[in-house]
């Protein structure tokens, strides 16, 4: 039996929330964004990355991204703008982009870490504020200030790098 330090209610044992308020409950790690120290994140970007050979990207695609780790490409087409992050069991904060499937929290990846969009001809990314920073091709991002990208630069969300693939816009 686990008691709730908000309410007092009596919950079952294993139980995650209150469920009389919905409160965490005592004794629950959450998932919070890993930190990660600038030196292991230097470390990791400096490492020659292994690029296989990026399948053609969809017509109907402006942008995709190619996660460098695993090879994986997510074209994106339907909208001018994505949210980048990960998934946290129990938070309503939702990603456009979920990377959690492609070891984002181990990374340092946020919740929401990055947004890619289309403004006229340029494309742009900005960092969210995210715990570990945005680099794109090894230089850190200032925190909610829009950059430039082009086809083939390499961003990283923490360690997590994924190149740029851009059609012509």
């Amino acid at each position: 039996m686990i008691i709730c330090a908000n309410c007092q209610h009596k919950n079952v044992t294993g139980a995650m929330f209150c469920a009389e308020c919905g409160a965490q409950l005592d004794g629950i790690d959450t998932l919070i964004t890993q930190a990660i120290t600038d030196e292991q994140i230097a470390e990791e970007l400096s490492k020659e990355p292994v690029r296989p050979e990026p399948a053609a990207a969809p017509v109907n695609s402006w942008i995709s991204l190619h996660l460098m780790d695993s090879g994986k490409i997510l074209p994106l087409a339907s909208r001018n703008e994505f949210t980048l992050g990960r998934l946290s069991e129990g938070q309503p904060i939702m990603p456009d982009i979920d990377l959690t499937p492609y070891q984002a929290y181990a990374s340092g990846v946020s919740r929401l870490h990055a947004v890619v969009k289309r403004d006229a001809n340029r494309v742009l990314v900005m960092d969210l504020g995210s715990s570990n920073g945005t680099y794109v091709n090894g230089h850190r991002l200032n925190p909610h200030v829009e950059e430039p990208l082009s086809h083939g630069d390499i961003i990283a969300l923490g360690k997590l790098k994924i190149q740029v693939l851009l059609r012509n816009i």
